[in-house]
């Protein structure tokens, strides 16, 4: 019994001890570090090995538990952290060879996995965040140095965005083979001793400025066109509007030429078809009229001209009738005439002539009407009463005018001597 005791208090023992050993043995790993176990050798996947792998002495917890060997093992533990860097960097040169004064804050960290944690653990195991920070700034500040060499002042000032990218991408390396991660760089403030950046940022401002006044210049220029445009715009939509209303005005007004026109053409022709009828109305009206006009003018003239008619041909008749006798007595009186013209022989032309003109010797001397003396013959009247003078002087006015001579024709029907006492005519 006691022998039973005695193996029951003995487990017991061995059992507390374990679990107190086991307690002080085991570590657990915070989710901002890593545990390392150095002391034994372990195998860590790398593909620079033929055997893809490499032999390193530690093993690495991070974010969970581990039991220490006794005896064989050391445990370490890392911040993962990240740690702030106030980066100064005085007096570096730039491109072109201005000195530039540099300020800025960075985050870096201890990375919590393969590969570059076994380089952070080959570097800083064991060393203080102080010393991981001044190694991290130096190297950091060595970085900015030489990316301001490949820069100019401009450049650095001018874009601190892409200097920090740029920056970013050259530290990545070094940080790399030295075990630690570069979160964030950000370049607060970029300084000259010699003005050189304030200078440019006159210049600039001038620049800026002059940029500004410009483009104030144009802005006016641009509004005022735009007003100018607008303007226009504004007008000739007002002309537009007043050529649609013109247009519209000059539509109707010919709609309402159209329509007036075809009243005034039914008009018109309502005015022709009235005028038309009346005219056939007294085209009718004066066809009667005509028949009575015919028949008055028939009762008015025509049978009086008629009746004149027959009575001017009865008085024809009896004219002619009378105008007959007559010639036919003229005829006789003339044959007669012609049978004793051909008995007296050579003297019957001179008596036939003086016959008939001894009516005319009143008209032929002229003391009917005024006479134009044209030649005169003087004569003498000292031996007797006048009267053979006067015979001779109708004698001479009869030869002058019918160039027949009374006295030769006398004496030729008398048979006595041709006497001529004529005197050549004496003009006036």
């Amino acid at each position: 019994m006691n022998i039973l005791l005695a193996i029951g208090l003995t487990a017991l023992l061995a059992i507390g001890f374990f679990l107190y050993t086991l307690t002080k043995l085991r570590y657990v790993a915070t989710p901002g570090e890593v545990l390392i176990l150095a002391g034994n050798q372990y195998r860590l996947a790398d593909r620079t090995h033929r055997d893809g792998y490499k032999i390193i002495g530690y093993r690495a917890i991070c974010g969970g538990s581990a039991i220490r060997v006794p005896l064989f093992e050391d445990v370490y533990r890392m911040d993962l952290s990240n740690i702030q860097l106030d980066i100064v960097v005085q007096h570096a040169f730039s491109k072109g060879g201005i000195p530039l004064n540099v300020q800025g804050v960075a985050l870096v960290k201890i990375p919590g996995a393969e590969p570059l944690l076994s380089n952070a653990v080959e570097r800083f195991l064991g060393r203080s965040r102080e010393e991981i920070a001044q190694i991290a700034r130096e190297t950091l500040e060595g970085n900015v140095r030489g990316v301001l060499a490949q820069l100019t002042p401009e450049e650095v000032n001018g874009n601190k965005t892409a200097f920090s990218t740029q920056l970013i991408n050259e530290a990545e390396h070094d940080f790399a083979r030295l075990g630690l991660v570069l979160d964030t760089l950000k370049i607060q403030n970029v300084t000259d001793d010699s003005n050189y950046l304030n200078s440019i940022g006159r210049i600039r401002g001038a620049g800026v400025r002059r940029d500004a006044s410009i483009a104030e210049a144009q802005a006016h220029a641009q509004a005022a066109a735009q007003k100018a445009e607008n303007w226009c715009q504004s007008e000739l939509a007002g002309v537009r509007s007043n050529l649609a209303i013109a247009r519209k005005e000059t539509e109707r007004r010919i709609k309402a030429a159209i329509s007036g026109r075809k009243a005034n053409i039914a008009e018109i022709e309502g005015a022709v078809r009235a005028e038309i009828a009346k005219t056939e109305e007294d085209i009718l009206r004066q066809r009667a009229r005509a028949v009575q006009v015919e028949r008055q003018l028939d009762a008015d003239v025509v049978q009086p001209w008629f009746a004149e008619k027959r009575k001017l041909e009865e008085g024809a008749r009896s004219q002619a009738a009378s105008v007959l006798e007559r010639g036919r007595a003229e005829a006789l009186a003339l044959g007669k005439l012609a049978t004793e013209y051909k008995a007296a022989g050579s003297a019957a032309r001179e008596l036939l002539v003086l016959q008939q003109l001894m009516p005319m010797v009143r008209t032929i001397a002229g003391s009917e009407r005024p006479t134009m003396v044209r030649e005169w013959t003087v004569l003498d009247d000292t031996g007797g009463d006048g009267l053979a003078s006067k015979a001779i002087r109708v004698n001479e006015q009869l030869r002058a005018a019918t160039g027949v001579d009374l006295v030769k024709a006398a004496g030729r029907l008398g048979g006595a001597p041709e006497q001529a006492k004529a005197a050549p005519p004496k003009a006036t």
